[in-house]
């Protein structure tokens, strides 16, 4: 276990209190109790990112995005208990910053106002999404390479090229799976140096070997959170967040939201050429970090599920945009894009499916393939009280949702299903376990923090009827240490990691 950062000076704004309060604590808890009946299914173990900076930041307008990357582990026992470790990942950036005791990188993606001595040492902190495949796994953050970390110990294994196969400098966190495939399908942004419009594509077989890479130019460039694909082609959103390098070499920014640009999906068929690529052109001005799915319909359209917002839904992007709106001006919805790959048009067809929130969820085994229902977070219409302060947006969502897309009513936004939570309480983003049992659908798992005055918290893990969420968890662990908001997790299946081991 480490000393906690508890102690040590950082900015008292929205990005360093309340739940954002860092943490800088590595734990090993072992044989946690479970309160109520474990799923047979939920065997396995749950993976968190969480960013948490191990110093003060150089600069006091750091946000909560730069901190460092720590994963945690959350395995449910065959005795029925539950263990819970958390480590920093040992990124390069970790290990210079732990050398000498102090902060040396500056601002969030700006390489120009780090210490000049750290001139070339990899800057990622490996902090957003921990991704499982081929039994590996790594810790992303979409502003260079994964780090591969031990999925028992999370001894950190060092920082991962796919055995020198990835030549881009970058790898999203948001991979996309095809269950059926074993594939897993990746792009980096920015994949030649800051404020670059290049993008490389790549595909790695279901070893684990990275099989083609291939690049393309964005119409600008802009931070690229999330994309998808379907059974046949891939989709690249670009929102106009974009990046500057003269404005990073005086030491600005690296993002700021224009309102005046075009959105843009670009589609291309999943095992073609980039050559293929066409753009289809969406709304001004809106922004989106997470989609729910993509998939073809019967007559070959491809509707593309997104968290749609009317602007950059960051606060500390909107400030360095000079956008001022106040938090209920910031409107969304679960939008739906459906494009025709083989028809004329170059627009896109606009369609409200859902309510606003953020971190949809559909099973596995759906990606890429029409999904009749998912699942996401929102915030309670009938909460009585402020939300939590915590993550980039300084608020925490307080309500799970199930959304029914064949039977759930447009009108009432699909959802069928909902479990909010009391004032002061809040949902980190949730995993799905799949049923054994047919018709059934499924666990969700998820942390769950309570504010129990001025400063102090407990965190629990909740599991829950993925079909009945009214109903409560049917299963808890409270996990007995200060936790930070996580930004993604990932859910492996216990046969999977003892394949792995093995």
């Amino acid at each position: 276990m480490t000393a906690s950062n508890s102690d040590a000076t950082f900015p008292q704004t929205p990005h360093f209190i309340g739940l954002n309060q860092p943490v800088g604590q590595e734990v090993a808890l072992s044989a946690l109790p479970v309160e109520g009946t474990l799923p047979a299914e939920v065997r396995g173990s749950f993976y968190r990112a969480i960013p948490d900076p191990h110093f003060p930041p150089k600069f006091a307008d750091d946000n909560v995005l730069s901190g460092d990357g720590m994963v945690s582990r959350l395995s449910f026992n065959a005795d029925g208990t539950a263990d819970f470790t958390m480590r920093y990942v040992r990124t390069a950036r970790w290990l210079a910053e732990n050398e000498a005791g102090r902060a040396r990188f500056g601002r969030y993606r700006n390489a120009f106002t780090d210490d000049a001595d750290m001139a070339g040492v990899d800057r990622t902190v490996a902090n957003t999404t921990p991704v499982w495949h081929a039994g590996r796994l790594l810790m992303a953050k979409e502003d260079g390479r994964p780090y591969r970390v031990d999925p028992i110990t999370l001894d950190t294994l060092g920082s991962y090229d796919f055995d020198g196969a990835l030549k881009s400098e970058t790898m999203t966190a948001h991979v996309r799976i095809d269950a059926q495939t074993g594939e897993l399908f990746l792009y980096g942004y920015e994949a030649d140096g800051l404020a670059s419009t290049k993008i490389a594509y790549a595909v790695v077989d279901p070893t684990g070997k990275l099989v083609r890479e291939q690049w393309f130019d964005a119409p600008y460039c802009a931070m690229m959170h999330d994309f998808t694909i379907t059974e046949h082609y891939a989709l690249f959103p670009i929102y106009p967040t974009t990046a500057d390098i003269e404005r990073l070499r005086s030491g600005g920014d690296h993002w700021v939201h224009d309102m005046a640009l075009d959105s843009w999906l670009g589609v291309m068929p999943r095992y073609g050429d980039v050559s293929e690529m066409r753009w289809f052109r969406g709304p001004k001005g809106v922004s989106c970090y997470h989609m729910m799915n993509a998939f073809e319909d019967a007559d070959g359209r491809i509707h593309f599920d997104q968290c749609l917002s009317n602007v950059n839904a960051f606060p500390f992007i909107r400030e360095a945009s000079g956008i001022h709106m106040a938090p209920h001006e910031v409107q969304g919805a679960l939008t739906r894009w459906t494009v025709d790959f083989k028809g004329e048009s170059d627009e896109v067809t606009e369609t409200i499916i859902g309510p606003p929130g953020d971190f949809p969820l559909i099973p596995a085994a759906m990606q890429g393939r029409p999904n009749p229902y998912g699942w996401m977070l929102s915030m309670d219409p009938q909460m009585k009280g402020p939300p939590l302060m915590g993550g980039p947006v300084y608020a925490m969502f307080n309500c799970l949702l199930r959304l029914d897309f064949v039977h759930g009513r447009p009108q009432a936004g699909h959802v069928v299903d909902a479990l909010p939570l009391p004032v002061g309480w809040s949902f980190n983003e949730p995993v799905h376990v799949p049923s054994a049992t047919p018709g059934h659908l499924g666990w969700i798992v998820a942390i769950v923090d309570h504010q129990t005055g001025d400063n102090t918290y407990e965190h629990a893990a909740w599991v829950l009827n993925a079909g009945d969420l009214a109903a409560g968890p049917v299963a808890k662990v409270a996990i007995p240490t200060r936790l930070r908001p996580q930004v993604h997790g990932w859910w492996v299946p216990q046969a999977q990691l003892d394949a792995a081991v093995a």
